[in-house]
């Protein structure tokens, strides 16, 4: 795991694309659009780690099994 991860040709593109958008927004915007992406960052990874317990099985009593 010791393998530096890079950003596509594409993936670059979109993060030009947000750093102008960004950079057009006023503070209160961009702190209101920094606290909604935080939110979505944590909701995503809920969401990552209870697929992982779904296809791993865990959190499941022995009777589901």
């Amino acid at each position: 795991m010791n393998q530096e991860v890079e950003l596509t040709l594409d993936q670059l593109f979109s993060l030009r694309l947000f750093t102008d958008q960004v950079q057009q927004m006023s503070r209160e915007q961009a702190q209101a659009f920094l606290i909604e992406q935080y939110k979505q960052m944590l909701l995503q990874k809920t969401l990552y780690q209870e697929l992982l317990k779904q296809e791993w099985k865990l959190g499941l009593g022995f009777a589901s099994l």
